[in-house]
């Protein structure tokens, strides 16, 4: 409640006067005194307490009851079926010749005030991979260069730095474990891109995980045929999400999002290399030490060991994940279909039961 500064009483005041008046047996004029209020606002809040008792001394909004020029529910109602056939308010105005503040004003009452409030929200489809490598998801950032501190630092937008260029920051994040490696290239080009995957790779095998499926988006060096041919020569699987669905690799969207929170803007760099210098040392820090809240707040090192031990001795890692019914990841066009019971203990049988030591052997453009 929004009490006026300059309000004789609030409402455990009023009641506290009312009460002296009716309980006590204290006079009108010596309680309205007491209170620092008129004697005829006195008679009316004790006559709003004889009509409903404590409750009828809140405070009471000052809209009126009834409105002589309100807009009916027909009305209503008819910008609402406008509106669902996606016109816009300055449209729906001219149709029913009203002001377009008022259209404005009943649309987002009704929640249609942005076209997307027209559209149902997708559900939330979550899934996990059970064991390390069955699906990694590959992902890019560009990064503008630094040639000096910026604007996003200073606060000041003349410190802007233009024509210095952009890199691009490439992501691989294991979907089990949440296991993550990261390189700053170039580009997004396809030689990057096919260079990233074989680096990759060959880091997550020094882990002791055996990679089956690459999971990226659709972006145009991911449909190469240089990109289908590294992919197929290190025998792996390729999955991509369907177009325009970015949350269906949103492991790698969510690493990113924390890559630049922690790392990228986690403080002033003075040059793009010095930044490079920080990643290796962050993303130790992430794979060994940083509690991860899907995995029960613990590294993704600590998951990973969990995993080539229980995997050694054939038995199941148990998800952090609550069971649910609601994991649609082998159906048509989520990209991440589930491995048949045959690819999975096959694929545990490769993986060694030994130490967790991650390699911090990352190139750099």
């Amino acid at each position: 409640m929004n009490i006026h500064k300059n309000a004789r009483l609030t409402p455990q005041g009023r009641v506290l006067r009312v009460r002296r008046i009716t309980e006590a047996g204290w006079r009108i004029v010596d309680a309205a005194n007491a209170a620092g209020i008129s004697v005829r606002q006195s008679y009316r809040w004790l006559a709003r307490y004889r009509r409903g008792a404590a409750a009828a001394l809140a405070d009471r909004s000052s809209a009126p009851h009834q409105c002589k020029h309100g807009i009916g529910a027909d009305r209503v109602g008819e910008i609402e079926r406008l509106r669902q056939q996606r016109m816009s308010g300055p449209a729906i105005a001219r149709e029913l010749s009203m002001p377009i503040s008022t259209v404005g004003i009943i649309l987002r009452r009704l929640g249609l005030g942005k076209l997307a409030g027209l559209e149902p929200k997708p559900a939330v489809v979550r899934y996990e991979r059970q064991w390390p490598g069955e699906l990694i998801h590959i992902d890019t950032k560009r990064l503008g260069r630094i040639a000096a501190v910026g604007h996003r630092i200073t606060g000041d937008r003349r410190d802007t730095t233009r024509g210095v260029g952009w890199e691009a920051l490439h992501v691989c994040i294991d979907d089990a474990t949440r296991l993550a490696y990261s390189e700053i290239l170039a580009d997004e080009r396809k030689a990057s891109a096919v260079g990233f995957l074989e680096r990759a790779l060959g880091w997550f095998a020094g882990q002791g995980v055996t990679v089956e499926r690459v999971m990226t988006d659709n972006g145009s060096a991911y449909r190469s045929h240089a990109f289908r041919g590294a992919v197929a020569a290190a025998g792996v699987k390729h999955k991509r999400t369907r177009p325009y669905t970015p949350r269906t690799n949103g492991k790698a969207e969510r690493f990113i999002q924390t890559s630049l929170r922690e790392w990228v803007y986690a403080r002033p760099y003075a040059s793009s290399q010095e930044r490079t210098l920080a990643l290796m040392p962050w993303l130790d820090h992430y794979n060994t030490e940083r509690p991860h809240t899907a995995l029960a707040h613990r590294p993704p090192a600590a998951r990973l060991r969990q995993s080539q031990l229980l995997g050694s001795t054939g038995e199941t890692v148990a998800s952090s994940r609550p069971a649910t019914n609601h994991d649609r990841s082998g159906e048509p066009g989520q990209g991440s279909p589930k491995a048949t019971g045959d690819s999975r203990r096959a694929a545990s049988s490769r993986r060694l039961a030994t130490p967790v030591t991650l390699a911090q052997g990352a190139a750099y453009a």
